[in-house]
């Protein structure tokens, strides 16, 4: 017999969304609502809904301090590791190519960095930050421990510390 098509009937006023009986009879689920059960079973997938969950609030707090997140990666490595191409700059920050061209004209058009051809290869350009760009990268940096408080708000200081070298070691940027 094929499964049934129709969709669920939607929660009975009052209870917690998402939530089924669970009494035994035909069709009745756990209560324990689907997204649950499935993050708990596939951490690629929970992982991937945590990670858009974050990518939307950086975006949205991004927004709001003025400087979006590539550009504010693009500042902050420069400022750490000195002038870079475009493409180690793509590498390295796993931004696409094309999106750092775009990344780089806008900083420019911004006055927040300088683009210089590389000396011996007339195609590449060394991407510098310029005094301004340092000033805009300070001042959206001063946001950032805000935006992680409110977006990691319930794990606690330990539990960040090992998402975080979870993450590194998942990514392979850590031996750990």
């Amino acid at each position: 017999m094929a499964p049934s098509t129709r969709p669920h009937p939607a929660p009975a006023p009052g209870g917690p969304a998402g939530s089924d009986r669970s009494d035994g009879s035909p069709g009745s689920h756990e209560q324990t609502p689907y997204f649950a059960r499935l993050a708990a079973e596939r951490p690629d997938i929970a992982l991937c809904r945590a990670s858009s969950a974050v990518a939307r609030a950086a975006e949205a707090h991004a927004a709001g301090v003025g400087l979006g997140v590539g550009p504010h990666l693009v500042l902050k490595m420069l400022t750490e590791a000195g002038p870079s191409s475009q493409r180690v700059l793509s590498d390295q920050l796993r931004i696409d190519r094309t999106v750092m061209v775009g990344i780089c004209d806008g900083l420019e058009r911004a006055g927040h960095v300088r683009r210089e051809r590389v000396a011996g290869d007339r195609r590449a350009y060394a991407v510098t930050v310029t005094d301004a760009g340092r000033a805009e990268l300070a001042r959206a940096e001063r946001a950032v421990p805000g935006f992680l408080d409110d977006s990691f708000q319930r794990l606690t200081p330990g539990e960040r510390r090992q998402l975080t070298r979870l993450l590194g070691k998942l990514l392979g940027t850590t031996g750990g």
